[in-house]
């Protein structure tokens, strides 16, 4: 029904904005990736929504980024993932760094948003395989398999999984575990 806003971001309190657009307050509830983002106070925004209407309620959720809003809607259409529960999951992950997870079949990622528990984990591993590309491309990230022990390998070190994907980036295609996780060390060292 409301496909996008644009107007002028007028409030912002996590995870709520309040967007005037000809005069009319728009409450719109954004995952934190899109928050963190949002230009600032009494700028021009643009959304791209998706509205829910329930018995009790009607929730205008917004999105920066296309990618954003189809994976919220592949999120939604599982069960027992209702669109709070996809926000969050959104405000816990990048929409790449859920390929990825969903891509290495890793369910302790997302075991670590809040309210996600064990089984609805592994219930979005197994509906969301094969999903979950075709709505977004694949991050680069997860082109080898031995990047992606690297990348485990640094968040087991305590290292977040942003801060651990940055440096995969600046290390080279064909680099091999060990040597991967060295050069890994040295950089996230400096």
């Amino acid at each position: 029904m409301i496909g996008r806003l644009v107007g002028t971001l007028a409030e912002k309190s996590p995870p709520q904005l309040l967007v005037d657009v000809g005069g009319v307050g728009y409450e719109v509830d954004v995952p934190m990736s899109s928050f963190y983002n949002l230009p600032g106070l009494g700028e021009k925004v643009t959304l791209l929504t998706h509205f829910v209407v329930r018995e009790d309620a009607q929730v205008l959720f917004g999105f920066l980024t296309h990618a954003e809003r189809a994976t919220f809607r592949l999120l939604v259409k599982i069960s027992g993932v209702g669109p709070r529960t996809a926000l969050s999951i959104l405000s816990g992950l990048s929409v790449d760094e859920l390929a990825q997870a969903i891509a290495l079949q890793e369910s302790g990622r997302l075991i670590k948003v809040p309210g996600i528990g064990k089984k609805t984990a592994e219930r979005l591993l197994l509906e969301l395989k094969g999903k979950l590309g075709d709505a977004v491309a694949q991050p680069a990230s997860v082109a080898s398999s031995a990047q992606g022990d690297i990348l485990q390998a640094l968040v087991a070190l305590g290292y977040s999984e942003r801060e651990a994907a940055a440096i995969l980036k600046t290390l080279p295609a064909d680099v091999e575990v060990s040597a991967g996780i060295k050069l890994a060390l040295r950089a996230l060292a400096k």
